[in-house]
């Protein structure tokens, strides 16, 4: 069993069938979630006994790393992950504001280390894009993950776990996780009882200790998904892949939009702002001459008016299985001006790790030469 599959009661319980004093569970839980630890023998403040037995009853580590690529900058880090069954995930960490630090060559040499670069500047991010699910049922054309299929759900341990990797990683130069996001492989919502237990251990005040609202969660537009996550008033921040302003032209390009149709995933956006008074993004792959055009701005302004939204808009990144290249820098500020000139916020996101299919989008679980 994973150990990262249980929660803190999970763990009391099992510890209390052992015959273990009730502190030891939240030992072992800081040890995992706040020290880092990931191996018996680092949780020195506790009987060898225990630490015996847990390395008798638990995995620790759900995964070995198969390889990784950094980008050119050095500054973005994709890992291939393998998972005890075999089947391959990978998670993304893009480093962002330090302008003036020298790429990390250091990244190049032996994983896992970093330059040591003393600790996050003020307003620096270490962000990590990771998986949910081996591969994804949801066949958007555009998306390497979609092209490659469905495999499984990832439990919320192995969700767990991407981040604690990338954690340790950072620790080692005295920097930190500042923000997760959900949008690596997979769809969040298909796996949703196992992404949830995931935020809620990574978000728990006595353990990791992330911010909800430092948690992003991507999601094609999953209805009935959208209106229960609205119901449960998380602060986890929502996005939702949109792309398109029409039905058909939607359905072109993402199946999903056969079953839930462009009024039902913004009536139920509608509802999620009703309930939790938190702002939706919505995700815009800029697809030259699909949906870049000032026309299709105009439209998707209208559809969105009155919504307490964001559009966060990105050039398509390139894909092996699909033929839409990049709207062009000039089409898509042309596209930004066109929302917010009509009151629609809209960022052009930065592209990062395009180079080594580490962007949105670019995920497959296999690295492309």
């Amino acid at each position: 069993m994973l150990l990262y599959d249980l929660d803190l009661p999970s763990l009391s319980n099992l510890l209390a069938e052992w015959g273990e004093p009730a502190y030891r569970a939240r030992q072992i839980w800081q040890g995992l979630y706040v020290h880092l630890y990931d191996s018996p023998s680092q949780f020195t403040n506790l009987p060898a006994a225990l630490r015996a037995k847990l390395a008798e009853e638990f995995t620790f580590t759900p995964f070995t790393v198969k390889t990784f690529l950094d980008s050119s900058d050095g500054f973005t880090r994709k890992t291939l992950f393998q998972l005890s069954d075999g089947h391959l995930i990978e998670a993304v960490l893009m480093r962002y504001g330090d302008p003036a630090d020298e790429p990390p060559s250091s990244l190049r040499d032996t994983p896992p280390k970093f330059k040591d670069t003393g600790g996050s500047r003020r307003g620096a991010r270490r962000t990590l894009c990771i998986s949910t699910q081996a591969g994804c049922a949801m066949g958007c054309v555009f998306c390497a993950t979609g092209q490659l299929g469905f495999k499984r759900h990832l439990t919320s341990g192995e969700i767990v776990a991407q981040v604690l990797y990338y954690a340790r990683m950072l620790k080692e130069v005295n920097e930190s996780v500042t923000n997760v996001v959900l949008m690596g492989m997979g769809e969040p919502f298909h796996n949703y009882d196992n992404v949830m237990a995931a935020i809620d251990r990574l978000n728990d005040p006595d353990g990791y200790n992330l911010g909800a609202r430092r948690i992003t969660l991507s999601t094609v537009g999953l209805v009935p998904q959208i209106r229960r996550f609205a119901d449960e008033k998380r602060q986890v921040n929502l996005a939702i892949s949109l792309h398109a302003v029409d039905d058909d032209e939607r359905l072109a390009i993402m199946p999903v939009a056969r079953r839930y149709k462009i009024d039902e995933v913004l009536d139920a956006c509608r509802y999620y702002i009703e309930k939790t008074h938190r702002r939706v993004t919505f995700e815009w792959a800029l697809i030259s001459g699909v949906n870049d055009t000032p026309e299709v701005a105009a439209k998707l302004a209208k559809r969105l008016a009155g919504l307490l939204c964001h559009v966060n808009a990105i050039p398509l990144n390139p894909t092996a299985g699909y033929a839409g290249q990049a709207a062009s820098r000039q089409r898509a500020e042309l596209f930004k001006q066109t929302l917010e000139q009509a009151g629609i916020p809209c960022t052009i996101r930065m592209r990062r790790g395009i180079e080594i299919q580490a962007g949105c989008g670019q995920l497959a679980g296999a690295f492309v030469a």
